[in-house]
């Protein structure tokens, strides 16, 4: 069998939640649990090739489990001047090697919808810089058939939702849009209404986990050990899911859950109570 086209309300498993997993691992464990794609790192794609599978292979894999690709994650070397973070993790520097011709490239190897990108640099960057590099990243992925959304991050310059989105309405690309994650957008001071406030075509990418009402004193800490699936924390994911409803955005709905307890478990395992978490926040709409 093979997939279709993700769009709105198609179950998304994000490669945070599955990282240490296998790109056949991710593929089996996700079709497993029911849902309609997976999205990739950059580094699962190149990691796949090593253990000497080929484009076809994958290609093969997604079909065979009647999966789709949703984004291709995490772009970081796209502005001219930004530099890595000088505290970027290990995973971060890894991430930072890939330029944009290894996203298209893997991309096109396994059929993607779209490009995540991110700022992730100490630099103090100009916004009209920042919005002319995304224009011209937008414009060579859309000659490949591809979205690219803008992730903001609560500890960079790029803070919250309305500062990514003042960046992509500034490079104006019709394939450019943003990625709502909700524990950066709950965590940056965000609420649903903020959401309700935007244009939902901009909206191209959603990433769900939950958290505690109070947040801990590392963000970065938290973020990327210690996040709960959906409905297990306070954040207000139901109001944000009625106000993306409202506003028609396209986006699939991701679970993207860094937690290192998940993450121990067995993929199957791990899928299965993220599909669960997310269905269940789901009937509560």
């Amino acid at each position: 069998m093979s997939a279709g086209p993700l769009g709105a309300g198609d179950l998304v498993l994000c490669a945070g939640t599955l990282p240490a997993a296998s790109f056949r691992e991710r593929v089996e464990a996700a079709a497993g649990a029911g849902f309609a794609g997976v999205s990739l790192f950059v580094t699962d794609y190149f990691r796949a090739r090593g253990e000497g599978l080929t484009d076809a292979d994958l290609r093969a894999l997604l079909d065979d489990h009647g999966l789709a690709v949703a984004e291709v994650d995490p772009l970081l070397r796209w502005v001219p001047g930004a530099e890595l973070a000088a505290d970027a993790s290990a995973e971060g520097a890894a991430f930072f090697d890939h330029g944009e011709e290894d996203f298209f490239a893997a991309a096109e190897a396994v059929g993607a919808r779209s490009i995540n990108a991110a700022l992730a640099t100490d630099a103090a960057l100009p916004r009209d810089a920042v919005a002319e590099a995304f224009a011209g990243l937008c414009d060579r992925a859309r000659e490949r058939g591809l979205l690219v959304h803008l992730e903001f991050l609560p500890w960079t310059q790029l803070p919250d939702l309305a500062s990514a989105l003042d960046v992509v309405e500034a490079a104006g690309r019709p394939n450019g849009g943003v990625t709502l994650d909700a524990w950066h957008h709950f965590r940056g001071g965000g609420d649903a209404e903020d959401v309700g406030r935007a244009p939902g075509a901009r909206i191209l990418a959603v990433q769900l986990d939950d958290a505690p009402r109070e947040p801990e004193a590392d963000l970065v800490e938290e973020t990327t050990h210690r996040r709960l699936l959906p409905g297990e924390g306070d954040l207000d994911l139901v109001g944000l899911l009625r106000a993306l409803r409202r506003i028609g955005s396209p986006a699939p709905l991701g679970v993207e859950v860094f937690s290192d307890a998940l993450a121990a478990l067995p993929p199957e395992v791990a899928a299965k109570r993220a599909a669960d978490s997310l269905r269940t926040l789901l009937e509560r709409l």
